[in-house]
């Protein structure tokens, strides 16, 4: 297994609509595998393949306390939402960012698992949030496209900042 370089915003690789997994096989079992580690290395809770540079519809997810609880979802869309709630979210693609969005309380959300059977879930509160995160991402939207130009701005001259002050300790 190995640790995926995760991308930061505003990379426009982060803009890319994912393809669709054609077949389920070793390759992908792979990278769902080294999707994971990274995810746990990186401290998340959830991951899609367009943050670590691969144009392919897949994500995982552990909300788990434990951290031993992964699902796996490949073509995910969601089929169904209700209701509203407004979470903050963070991502590992802006790290040390943490904001208020509104989204659907609930989702129904159809894919394939790591064995490509499908599967449907239906999800509230922290995993809706999240599926639905994740699912932007596949889609080439970014959490902090939701805020306002002020705020992405601001976003943006924080992280290139921090960008500046890595290069110069490395």
């Amino acid at each position: 297994m190995a640790i995926l370089n995760i991308l930061r915003y505003p990379d426009r690789r982060l803009h890319k609509k994912a393809l669709p997994v054609q077949r389920v096989d070793e390759t992908i079992k792979i990278l769902i595998k080294d999707m994971a580690e990274t995810m746990y290395k990186a401290e998340g809770i959830g991951l899609a393949a367009t943050q670590v540079n691969v144009q392919l519809r897949l994500l995982v997810i552990d909300i788990s306390e434990t951290k031993n609880q992964l699902q796996v979802f490949i073509n995910p869309e969601i089929t169904g939402s209700e209701g509203n709630i407004e979470a903050e979210e963070g991502c590992l693609s802006v790290p040390g960012v943490y904001e208020k969005v509104t989204r659907p309380a609930q989702v129904t959300v159809t894919a394939l698992d790591e064995q490509g059977r499908h599967k449907e879930t239906k999800a509230q509160g922290l995993l809706a949030v999240c599926l639905q995160h994740e699912i932007d991402h596949l889609n080439g939207r970014v959490f902090v496209e939701k805020l306002s130009q002020l705020k992405q701005k601001r976003i943006i001259s924080k992280i290139t900042k921090q960008q500046r002050l890595d290069e110069l300790v490395n």
